[in-house]
């Protein structure tokens, strides 16, 4: 199988040029050149472990990789999870259930793909015999789980951008407590919007890239995407039957990339009824899906601090498939909007996506009456899921442990929320380094550190 460029200006690839790049040459995402057909598999997948069903999952994408490495690879990437169903069910009630994504080292559901891609990664290293230099930009959790997915990698180096006092103080430690001398947490005055415009921008720089062996961590690397699609077909095959096509996923997002994974799942072959784009305050995609105006406005800092965005990068690849894959309109409609701010889709359609969004208050509210109704504590993304107005059956996405935000909680139901991993955290030294978010500011630090 080869993979194309969003913009359409570059040959296809194989899948390890895809993951190796990250990001494509002309600026694009990469996506599959032909979507394939599960429906023939899904019998056969239905009683597999969630590594079984990984292992069986990237088989059909990941066609340039020998399957008995392959295997290996994903095995070594689930090992470290604290929960043997890796992404179990919670029931609460008959119409609504919990998918946990929280049990993997970091607590956040971004370790499904970023274990997968680290070991990626090392296996790529052991065949090519070439450093790489990791690059990412974070909310919040994705730079924890880039980090640990890569700790210990022989021939990685990783360097993390982040917002400085816009992510919560566990956040933080677990992306500058590790003690590693091959790890750079990059902290930078700003939004996540303004990392992650330079860190693209960095990519774009081809010579710069060739030079420094430079990859990407953040959901524009496509195997980030097809990893996260494994978890919405586990937890397809865990619902009873009767549930499977009348349940709705809820996914509390802010760069498109969570919700996107299960909308592919549906678009290949997966029975799945609907998506809801679950929002906080900074609801860009909200607004998206209730109006039809994708338009910028200023990052409002919340107390679901990894759904800060604006500017959702995996949208572009939401607008392939909604433009008829078309890169040309792609390039017009990104270059709109990168000029403006803004982009009005004349005929948008929604794709069977509902939306909702939940600010501060709200958020508060909901996990004081989801504890009292249910006994159950959500963190403070997860409870934009909880959001009013909806019927019907739901299951939704628990993104992080509770325990990243005790503050939130503590505030909300009166009750501390710990992690013995977090805890540990506590007493280590926090090393960071102050750059700023320009795509010159970052290249000169990476330099001296690779």
């Amino acid at each position: 199988m080869h993979y194309i460029s969003t913009r359409g200006q570059v040959p296809p690839v194989s899948f390890s040029t895809a993951v190796a790049q990250g990001l494509a040459p002309d600026g694009g995402l990469y996506l599959p050149e032909e979507l394939p057909d599960l429906k023939p598999h899904l019998a056969d997948w239905e009683n597999l472990s969630y590594a079984e069903l990984c292992e069986a999952f990237f088989g059909i994408f990941a066609t340039d990789i020998d399957p008995a490495e392959l295997k290996r690879i994903v095995a070594r990437s689930y090992t470290n999870f604290d929960h043997a169903d890796i992404a179990p069910i919670v029931k609460l009630d008959d119409d609504r259930y919990v998918l946990e994504l929280f049990h993997g080292p970091t607590l956040a559901f971004k370790d499904f793909a970023l274990q997968l891609l680290g070991n990626l990664y090392e296996s790529q290293i052991t065949h090519t015999g070439h450093r790489i230099s990791v690059l990412g930009a974070t909310s919040g959790d994705t730079g924890a789980a880039a980090i640990h997915g890569l700790l210990g990698k022989e021939g990685v180096t990783t360097f993390i951008l982040y917002p400085d006092g816009r992510i919560s103080p566990l956040q933080e430690r677990q992306m500058t407590c590790t003690g590693a001398d091959n790890v750079f947490p990059l902290a930078i005055k700003g939004s996540f919007d303004d990392a992650q415009t330079a860190m693209k921008t960095v990519f774009e720089d081809r010579a710069f890239a060739e030079e420094v062996g430079l990859s990407a961590v953040n959901s524009i690397n496509l195997a980030r995407i097809l990893a996260q699609c494994v978890y919405y077909l586990y937890a397809f095959f865990s619902l009873p039957d009767d549930l499977r096509s009348d349940i709705t996923f809820v996914v509390p997002t802010g760069n498109f990339g969570n919700v996107l994974a299960g909308w592919l799942v549906q678009r290949i072959g997966v029975p799945i009824k609907g998506f809801r784009v679950a929002t906080n305050q900074n609801d860009i995609l909200h607004r998206l899906f209730q109006t039809g105006t994708y338009e910028l406005e200023a990052v409002a800092p919340s107390v679901a601090p990894s759904m800060d965005i604006q500017v959702a990068s995996n949208f572009e690849r939401f607008i392939y498939y909604a433009e008829g894959r078309d890169p040309a309109r792609v390039r017009e409609i990104i270059a709109t909007f990168k000029s403006t701010g803004k982009y009005v889709f004349e005929t948008f359609e929604s794709a069977g996506f509902s939306s909702s969004r939940t600010d501060d208050a709200q958020i508060a509210q909901i996990i004081k009456d989801v504890y009292a109704t249910y006994g159950y504590v959500a963190d403070p993304h997860t409870a934009c899921g909880f959001a009013e107005g909806f019927e019907g059956k739901e299951i939704i996405l628990a993104t992080a442990h509770p325990a990243k935000f005790p503050d939130t909680i503590e505030s909300a139901i009166g009750q501390d929320s710990t992690h013995p991993s977090l805890e540990a955290l506590k007493s280590r030294p926090i090393v960071k380094y102050s750059v700023e978010p320009t795509p010159e500011a970052i290249k000169a630090f990476m330099r001296a550190h690779v």
